[in-house]
């Protein structure tokens, strides 16, 4: 394998439409496009996507937001996708750290994640990686701002 990271760009759309389904996440080529449309013009958002001989096969999606009760930026690891035929030889890994050094260089004091209480084997890789699961600790508080 002859990984390498970059950033992504509109070309990857195909890729990442198959990526975000194996995620769990299905969608559209035309709805990831104009998602793209955000992400993409965004400063304090970066996708990273990590390539096998030209082949996109994972991604991962940073926000940076500024923090007011302390100085300095909390970083956001919004979605983590390794294509499952390449799952278990250290891509995740090294997206992960890439998105680490981009959170450290950007201010940021700590790095947050959420993940589905079912994806165990993925709570493992975090914890290996020297994540906390913080639930036991903080409140998660969510509401559905389209729902009528």
């Amino acid at each position: 394998m002859d990984l390498h990271l970059r950033p992504i760009r509109r070309q990857d759309i195909s890729a990442l439409t198959g990526l975000l389904s194996q995620l769990g996440y299905p969608t559209t080529e035309t709805e990831l496009d104009e998602r793209l449309d955000y992400w993409l013009d965004d400063p304090s958002s970066w996708l990273v996507g990590a390539e096998d001989d030209g082949d996109l096969i994972g991604v991962a999606a940073l926000h940076v937001l500024p923090l007011l009760e302390k100085t300095g930026k909390l970083a956001r690891l919004l979605a983590l996708v390794v294509d499952e035929r390449y799952r278990g030889r250290g891509v995740g890994r090294t997206l992960v750290t890439a998105v680490e050094d981009r959170a450290r260089s950007a201010g940021c004091l700590a790095l947050e994640l959420n993940s589905s209480r079912h994806r165990t084997k993925t709570h493992e890789f975090y914890q290996q990686l020297g994540y906390e699961d913080a639930c036991a600790r903080k409140a998660r508080f969510f509401k559905n701002l389209t729902a009528s």
